[in-house]
């Protein structure tokens, strides 16, 4: 079966260009030097013989579908540095460094996968095609539930009568229709703040503090009406770092309360960081999901959204999986618990930036998503008290194409064999999202699987775990948007939350007759 798609060329075949109109992508490009050197190696040395665009020349095969000698980073390594003599490839490892080999065989596998880290994607061409999608298990099509939403929607919450709740990050929170209409932003709720800027070296990120995360409905909420917000508190001259810089500082916070004729009331906090951990980091890594389980306990996550070094620390918040009981106290049985000076709502930690959280609805277990650097994204299983490397240790490379070493600079020794591997490995890197493990009767095949989303690549996967053990991915589409969220109504329903510079949309998947 064909699988309907759309593929677009590499941007970064032009990047050179770019950088001489524009001062600051001069700046955007040392941010991505790794990116950038590692195409000028393949285009100077490789490009003769494979084509600049991996489609082959006279003089070699092209480097698009089946390789012949495997098509892993290890095997396109050992390939580009042992060579096959025998067929005209020469060995590089006398040539190019580790590093070098390293690199060119992460372009390569980026470029195969259709990945560029010098932009989001953010402006590439979003439209829902009308056609029908091939798959292994189930062919399907795409329909658009709402457009025109704000340009950066971050959650979906399927309400009991078929309605969803809405967050737009710089804006608020939404209750959207059964027929698609959109009401007015819920009155009373967290603000959320709309000061967005860039940074000259990251030109593709937009970036501010003060955002809406997640929405969450209690397990119970059709007898309590409970709705848990996920959001980044943000103050004014809080602390000593607000008060010496004169900027505002933030932290991700969890509140609970309920909606009433289209008014947010009975606003409780669920959870808080010490006002003296709020900092000027940005909302970017900041994690911000949610989930239950059934036994009255509420997990979320709090990105990387301070100092490198916080993350390894459990006495600070960021790059943290928490978990506290549904109305904000501890678990006596949490993994740091008994632990003086640390949060002891910590559940898991040496996190990047956390993107999805949900539960196994058949055995009960947590599962994440992250986003690694270049390469290494992952999806972990989440088990108590466990360190999940970051910045200590990654599959991936950082941008500039060296290993993620930065235990080193930072003075923290650690034990690999301490560190929780990934069930698994997406490299190169998607950026992956949120994800859900799907019960739909609607798609009965697809019982038991990952619907994984990712925002750079825009495609949707289907990845099918077996005992904490990848046994199959599919590709179900790619290069139709950015997948910010991804959520099933109570009937079924799968719907994906899609953003873009032209405006959000919510489209759903149905089965195809």
């Amino acid at each position: 079966m064909k699988t309907l798609r759309q593929s677009w060329k590499l941007a970064l075949i032009v990047v050179p260009i770019a950088l001489i109109n524009a001062p600051a992508a001069f700046a955007q490009a040392e941010a991505y030097s790794g990116v950038i050197n590692s195409m000028v190696l393949f285009q100077e040395n490789c490009a003769v013989c494979h084509g600049e665009n991996l489609d082959g020349a006279p003089q070699g095969p092209p480097l698009r579908g089946e390789l012949r000698h495997g098509e892993s980073l290890a095997d396109i390594i050992a390939s580009t540095s042992n060579g096959y003599q025998a067929s005209g490839m020469p060995a590089w490892q006398d040539t190019f460094s580790p590093e070098q080999i390293h690199t060119i065989a992460m372009y390569v596998l980026e470029t195969r996968a259709n990945l560029d880290y010098v932009t989001s994607n953010f402006e590439k061409p979003l439209s829902i095609p009308d056609g029908r999608f091939e798959s292994e298990l189930h062919d399907f099509r795409l329909e658009t539930v709402v457009d025109g939403l704000d340009p950066l929607p971050f959650s979906i919450e399927p309400l009991p009568d078929g309605r969803l709740l809405l967050t737009e990050k710089t804006q608020g929170v939404r209750i959207i229709g059964l027929d698609g209409e959109r009401s007015d932003f819920v009155r009373g709720t967290p603000q959320a703040y709309d000061d967005i800027y860039r940074l000259d070296t990251r030109l593709d990120i937009e970036r501010g503090m003060g955002w809406m995360f997640d929405v969450v409905l209690h397990p119970n909420y059709q007898e309590n009406g409970w709705i848990y917000l996920h959001f980044g508190d943000r103050c004014d001259d809080c602390n000593d770092s607000s008060r010496e810089s004169g900027r505002p500082v933030g932290m991700n916070k969890l509140v609970r309360g309920k909606i009433e004729d289209g008014e947010w009331i009975e606003e409780e906090t669920i959870w808080q960081a010490d006002m003296e951990d709020y900092n000027p980091s940005g909302d970017v890594g900041a994690g911000g999901r949610v989930a239950f389980d059934d036994a009255g306990h509420v997990y979320f996550s709090v990105g990387s959204r301070g100092p490198l070094g916080g993350i390894q620390d459990l006495s600070k918040p960021w790059g943290k999986t928490h978990r506290v009981n549904d109305d904000g106290s501890i678990p006596e049985d949490n993994p740091f618990a008994d632990r003086a000076g640390v949060y002891r709502s910590i559940y898991t930690y040496g996190h990047r930036s956390p993107q999805g959280l949900e539960f196994d609805p058949v055995n009960g277990e947590l599962w994440g998503t992250e986003h690694g650097p270049r390469g290494g994204d992952e999806v972990n299983r989440l088990l108590p008290g466990g360190n999940y490397g970051w910045p200590l240790y990654s599959l991936g490379i950082d941008y500039d194409g060296t290993p993620v070493e930065y235990g080193k600079d930072l003075g923290i020794s650690f034990d690999l064999s301490a560190i929780e591997q990934p069930v698994v490995d997406l490299t190169p890197s998607p950026a992956v999202s949120s994800f859900i493990i799907t019960t739909s009767e609607q798609f009965p095949e697809w019982k038991g699987d990952f619907l994984v989303g990712s925002l750079k690549a825009r495609s949707l996967f289907r990845i099918d775990i077996e005992d904490n053990r990848l046994v199959h991915r599919e590709t179900l589409f790619e290069g139709i948007g950015r997948i910010r969220d991804i959520e099933q109504g109570y009937n079924g329903d799968i719907y994906l939350l899609l953003e873009h510079s032209s405006g959000g949309q919510i489209v759903r998947l149905v089965p195809a007759e």
